[in-house]
């Protein structure tokens, strides 16, 4: 993962159900019939691990046996790591290893000998340099990828549309793709860059919409991801500081009732060679 870090456990247990609801099926499955060709062992990255969201959804919808790689350059997020009752396919349990590497320092060979890469939530916090490395490492190995859970920057809520939406959408996206310690990350562009990249190495991809759905059930998440939505567009655009806290109490009450609603669009790539 990026030298930056803004994942926690906590955050990360907070968003999982919603990010397994989201993530693409036939994605995955189309992923599983390109594994079944090859009956030896499959080895499969993760990049970015951070506790195993990805390796606990996807293992077993995967051919096996497998061997995982969890790779992530936040030793502490790896510290909560737990793939415990993890299984592949047919219910045997998978093996894993877990390697601290900053994605500026991840090697062209690093996936030679894998069946898969995949990630959940990265690609929208890495630069187009790191973008590139990830891509070149999957072309030189022939190794297909799986991306996960990239934002694209449309949000929907619900009841009504509040006038000073478009500001906070436009400021919150500018934020994603703010330089930080030298660093500019991909925020909303993420997945067209990366289905470029691939493309222009002669890879097929394939796309797929993987919205998160909030309601009164999603409770704590929906709050969270209010607040840090409304919270970064206002570090953006300080200005926006007076009306962004109007607008949060006006939400905040939907909420509260039990009224609101909120979208939060992501996106699934699959890449693959012929």
């Amino acid at each position: 993962m990026s030298s930056i870090s803004t994942a926690t456990a906590d955050w990360l247990a907070l968003r999982a159900p919603a990010d397994d609801a989201a993530r693409s099926v036939e994605l995955a499955q189309r992923l599983a019939r390109m594994l079944e060709r090859d009956p030896a062992p499959q080895v499969v990255h993760d990049l970015g691990a951070g506790t195993g969201s990805m390796t606990r959804w996807l293992a077993p919808r995967l051919p096996g046996p497998q061997k995982w790689i969890l790779r992530d350059g936040d030793a502490g997020i790896l510290a909560h790591l737990d793939l415990a009752p993890v299984a592949d396919a047919t219910g045997r349990p998978i093996r894993s290893d877990v390697v601290v590497e900053h994605l500026a320092e991840l090697p062209r060979d690093a996936f030679h000998g894998a069946a898969a890469v995949a990630a959940s939530a990265l690609l929208d916090v890495v630069t187009e340099t790191e973008a590139g490395r990830i891509v070149a490492a999957c072309v030189d190995a022939r190794t297909p990828a799986f991306f996960s859970l990239s934002v694209t920057g449309h949000v929907r809520l619900r009841p009504g549309r509040d006038a000073v939406e478009d500001d906070l959408r436009r400021a919150f996206n500018d934020h994603q793709r703010r330089e930080a310690d030298g660093r500019r990350m991909l925020g909303p562009d993420a997945v067209a860059v990366v289905a470029g990249l691939f493309a222009s190495a002669g890879w097929h991809v394939r796309t797929a919409a993987t919205p998160w759905r909030l309601d009164a059930q999603a409770g704590p998440l929906l709050d969270e991801w209010l607040d840090g939505w409304v919270a970064a567009a206002v570090e953006q655009r300080p200005e926006l500081a007076r009306v962004a806290g109007e607008y949060r109490r006006r939400r905040r009450a939907q909420a509260e009732d039990g009224r609101l609603r909120a979208t939060v669009s992501h996106e699934d790539l699959l890449a693959w060679p012929d």
